[in-house]
Order: structure tokens, then C-alpha cells, then sequence
């Protein structure tokens, strides 16, 4: 009989980009090490993000906390030592130089659980923050790959007026939000 071990949610940095990649990586090292029951889940928290290219809507899935995996698990024994050795993993957050890693508090796990909840449920009301004078690149239409700098946005009817430099001359476009991604 396997003794139930108490297991906390801690943060792990990872390099940015690669949080799928070591999420399978820590997995699949703690299972190759016989620590199988120490890890309950690894968690990348990523949002639908709704995109338009060539006329049509495309859903993407975008990492929501780029360079952070949460992993719930009883780090015992080898368990620090196992995660940290994993490509691309930077440490865990929190840890004091040395130190042991920090367990999340119930609260901030509530928030964030509940915002990767909220993240799964709203992929159509995609509200993106752009800012005024932010450059942004046209994925959609006839100005397809120019990049551009945000004049104005219009939240209303979710467009925003973007100047684009077309034959060295700048010239006011209006795009829906879906059109553009930030560069």
C-alpha cells in the first residue's frame, strides 16, 4: 500500500516558448526515475486566442503565462533535483538561492486554476489589448505580412486604424482586431 503523499502546486520557470516540450520532459523523467506517485499534474495555462487568416476565423492556443509550468506534486527526496535537471527548466519560482522551492498559496492557486477555467470558456468574446502606437503586423487581407503602428483603436466595433508604410508613403487602414497580431 502506497503511503497518500501531500502535494502542493509550485511554479517551475522554464525557458519561454518551450513550456509543452518540458511539461512531456518532466513527466516523462519523473516517471523514468520510479517518482510516478510524488507528481499528480502538469499544467501549461494557455488561452484560445481567435485570429482571422485568409477570410476565415482561426482558433489559436496561446501560452497564457509564457515561461511558467505549474506542477502539482510532493517534492520529496530527488523530486527538486529531477525537475531541475530538465531542459530548459530555469528553476522553480520563489526558491531563495539554494533554498527550497515555494509552494503557492491556496489563494493564488484558486485564481489560478479559475483563470485557466475562465481561459477554456471564453473563446469567442476574445477581447486583445492592443495600445496606441504599438506595432503590430497585418495577417489578414490585402496587406497581408506589412507591419504597421496602431493610430487608434475603436473598442465598440473592435477595428483599429492602423498606419501602414505602402510604397514608402504611410497610409491609414482600418482592421478588425482579428486581422492583426502583436509583433
Amino acid at each position: 500500500m502506497a503511503e497518500v503523499l501531500d502535494k502542493k502546486w509550485y511554479v517551475v520557470r522554464a525557458v519561454s516558448g518551450q513550456e509543452h516540450k518540458i511539461k512531456g520532459y518532466i513527466e516523462t523523467e519523473v516517471e523514468r526515475q520510479g517518482f510516478k506517485d510524488h507528481l499528480e499534474e502538469v499544467l501549461v495555462p494557455i488561452e484560445k486566442v481567435v485570429q482571422i487568416r485568409n477570410g476565415k476565423k482561426i482558433q489559436k492556443e496561446r501560452t497564457y503565462f509564457p515561461g511558467y509550468i505549474m506542477v502539482k506534486a510532493n517534492l520529496a527526496g530527488e523530486m527538486v533535483h529531477i525537475i531541475r535537471s530538465i531542459t530548459n527548466v530555469i528553476g522553480f519560482l520563489g526558491e531563495t538561492k539554494g533554498g527550497d522551492p515555494v509552494p503557492l498559496r491556496k489563494s493564488e492557486v484558486n485564481r489560478m486554476l479559475g483563470k485557466v477555467d475562465e481561459l477554456a470558456l471564453t473563446a469567442d468574446d476574445v477581447s486583445i489589448p492592443f495600445v496606441i502606437g504599438e506595432t503590430i503586423k497585418v495577417i489578414d487581407g490585402p496587406f497581408n505580412g506589412f507591419n504597421g503602428t496602431i493610430d487608434k483603436i475603436n473598442e465598440e466595433k473592435r477595428k483599429l486604424e492602423v498606419m501602414v508604410k505602402i510604397f514608402g508613403r504611410k497610409t491609414p487602414l482600418e482592421l478588425s482586431y482579428l486581422q492583426v497580431e502583436k509583433v
